[in-house]
């Protein structure tokens, strides 16, 4: 048997294990509705305690990944050969999900993250290259082949970004990348309250870290003051789910669990 790799991390470096681990609880399901090998791949030669996070995430996870994979594809078709940006990627495996043969991808994450993620999944460039640095450090942006369209994706991030943070990273964005797209996710106000409480799990073997910035569903018409070279928001629809998430599209539409949504939105910069 071949030796495992061992992965110590922290904070919020620590979560990308989280993220990793409910993409391949899903996609080891006969009937997942997410096809990752690669993440089942990545967790069984990996050396660290995965059952600390449980299996109670892993379809919404899944439905959230899915709809990022929705988007990004639909970005592909109409721009081939361009740039995506993953701002925080940890062990994201969305290239090989997506990957069309032309697009190139950068990932930017913090040094230490980007460490295990190069011993784990290498670079292969031209077309997929990994940069140490903060999201918050704007020099990744001249890292970024601009020339057949951008889009960022901040799956996962944001929500441990400070507000303020949030409001000057997608500004910049939108300045600097005319006529890109940004995709981002959020938690809800309630939510983020309570994990600042930090009764968001109380005597779960793990909790996330803390999360700050906050979005509540329908809110996502703020984000066009963020910046004046935003051209519109659009709020994104999880696919359907399995059981009792097979609502998961409709969600929106239901007060009693509207605001327990996580929001995905799309974000259209100016040309």
């Amino acid at each position: 048997m071949a030796e495992k790799t061992r992965v110590e991390l922290e904070g919020v470096p620590e979560t990308l294990l989280w993220n990793l681990y409910n993409r391949a609880v899903e996609a080891r399901r006969a009937d997942a509705l997410l096809r990752d090998p690669l993440a089942v791949e990545l967790v069984d030669g990996i050396d660290y305690p995965f059952e600390r996070f449980g299996e109670q995430m892993s379809q919404w996870h899944a439905l959230r990944v899915l709809c990022f994979d929705r988007e990004v594809r639909r970005f592909l078709r109409a721009r081939p050969g361009g740039t995506v940006v993953g701002l925080g990627e940890g062990l994201e495996t969305q290239f090989w999900r997506v990957d069309d043969g032309r697009v190139r991808w950068l990932t930017v994450d913090l040094p230490e993250t980007v460490e295990v993620r190069r011993r784990l999944l290498p670079d292969d460039p031209p077309r997929r290259r990994t940069l140490a640095g903060s999201a918050l450090d704007f020099a990744w942006m001249d890292e970024v082949d601009a020339a057949e369209g951008v889009l960022i994706s901040t799956q996962g991030l944001l929500m441990y970004l400070r507000p303020a943070e949030v409001e000057s990273l997608i500004a910049a964005c939108a300045e600097r990348f005319r006529g890109g797209t940004l995709l981002l996710d959020a938690v809800p106000h309630g939510l983020a309250e309570r994990s600042r409480r930090g009764d968001l799990a109380k005597g779960a073997a793990y909790q996330a870290p803390p999360w700050h910035w906050s979005l509540d569903p329908g809110e996502h018409e703020k984000i066009k003051a963020f910046s004046p070279h935003i051209a519109g928001v659009r709020d994104l629809r999880l696919p359907r789910g399995r059981g009792a998430l097979a609502i998961a599209p409709w969600a929106h539409l239901i007060p009693l669990i509207r605001k327990l949504r996580m929001p995905i939105v799309e974000v259209r910069f100016a040309g």
